[in-house]
């Protein structure tokens, strides 16, 4: 599946975060909560909703020729997995988002559920706007960023 949208939802007092009737499929089997990592420094930190299936493939995906053995590798692979949390939807659709992926997130009780292709995001809102004008202003930046240089 494809996750796209942006969905704005508010986090109840025990840090459960309904998820989206239209992933909710998708993410019956399973929902991995992970850090994500920010695009530049100073940007918004946000958490991912993947699948476990989507998860394991971006973290094969990123490991991929590394030397198992090299310092980078391991920290980046104690990134991906120390700071991840396989968990299940309830019967209301709701995910516990754990205290340190809030933490990280700098999460408040309004949130911003954003499709991100193979997984969701989760955003502070307030974060999420300020974020998101920015990039619309960068937006034919990032887009020329992409031109066939061939």
């Amino acid at each position: 599946m494809t996750f796209r949208g942006t969905f704005e939802h508010a986090l109840d007092a025990k840090h459960r975060l309904t998820v989206p009737a239209k992933f909710r499929a998708a993410l019956a089997g399973g929902v991995v909560v992970a850090l994500s990592p920010e695009t530049e420094p100073g940007t918004p930190r946000t958490i991912a909703l993947w699948t476990p299936e989507g998860y394991d493939s971006y973290t094969a995906a990123a490991l991929t020729g590394a030397n198992p053995l090299s310092a980078r590798a391991r920290d980046l692979k104690r990134m991906l997995f120390n700071n991840s949390w396989e968990l299940e939807l309830d019967s209301a659709n709701r995910v516990m988002i754990p205290a340190p992926a809030m933490q990280y997130a700098a999460l408040s009780k309004e949130v911003v559920i954003t499709g991100s292709g193979e997984c969701l995001e989760v955003w502070d809102r307030g974060a999420y706007a300020a974020y998101n004008e920015g990039a619309l202003a960068r937006y034919p930046d990032i887009a020329a960023s992409f031109a066939d240089t061939t």
